[in-house]
């Protein structure tokens, strides 16, 4: 009963911040992913890029470049896959020590405030980064996949092997590119989460700022210009 009672010290104000990061979370999630033929996101149009240099892997001798090219991207992903496991530990660790949470209660409103809730934020904090590492981890794995279906292409372009299997590499590295644009999303959006320590409101604006950041890099950004250059 008196967890209870503690959760419900969160104003309904508190709930539609936190329903509205959640939904800001999968809604740019899926735009990101799924966007209309005019106007295509950053990540749609690189999947396109890595179906090409599937293509030209294909015929490139020696293929040196390209096992440089994925290992960086696997260092990425482990890098990250790194950084979110000590994220995640230092915020539980913040959640178990209750003084530094008392002392940021009493500094951001003089109503008492239960640790509980404190470490009820702090939970969504972790949710976050947590996924983020599970994205990460996969992008890693698939990434993995990627090196070994492209060791299995042929040599010889002319071979009837060859374009199918660096097809199915390109099909992989693309999937794993998408699962370390989730991870960074949700690495975002922790970042996001951490603002509903100082109240509702405070997360209400740091999930606007997130999706502006996002929606901008991927529909918005020089990068995206770029791409597009050879396309008009």
């Amino acid at each position: 009963m008196r967890l209870f009672d503690h959760l419900a010290l969160l104003a309904p104000l508190d709930l539609c911040a936190v329903g509205l990061i959640v939904v800001v979370w999968f809604a740019i999630g899926w735009l990101i992913e799924h966007p209309g033929a005019k106007r295509p996101s950053v990540t749609v149009l690189m999947s396109e890029e890595r179906r090409s240099w599937m293509k030209v892997f294909v015929t490139r001798d020696p293929r040196i470049f390209d096992s440089q090219i994925l290992a960086s991207l696997r260092q990425g992903t482990a890098f990250f896959a790194s950084t979110c496991l000590l994220a995640v530990g230092g915020v539980l660790a913040l959640a178990g020590n209750t003084e530094p949470l008392s002392g940021l209660a009493a500094e951001v409103t003089e109503m008492p405030v239960p640790i509980l809730v404190f470490q009820l934020k702090l939970g969504l904090v972790a949710l976050f980064l947590t996924n983020a590492f599970l994205k990460f981890v996969w992008a890693n794995r698939v990434f993995g996949y990627c090196a070994v279906l492209m060791a299995a292409v042929p040599n010889d372009p002319n071979d009837p092997a060859a374009h199918p299997r660096a097809a199915q590499a390109a099909e992989l590295n693309i999937r794993a590119a998408i699962n370390f644009n989730r991870g960074l999303r949700g690495m975002y959006f922790a970042m996001g989460a951490l603002a509903w320590l100082l109240g509702p409101i405070a997360l209400i604006i740091a999930t606007c700022i997130v999706l502006w950041v996002l929606w901008s890099r991927e529909f918005a950004s020089l990068p995206r210009s770029i791409l597009l250059e050879d396309r008009s």
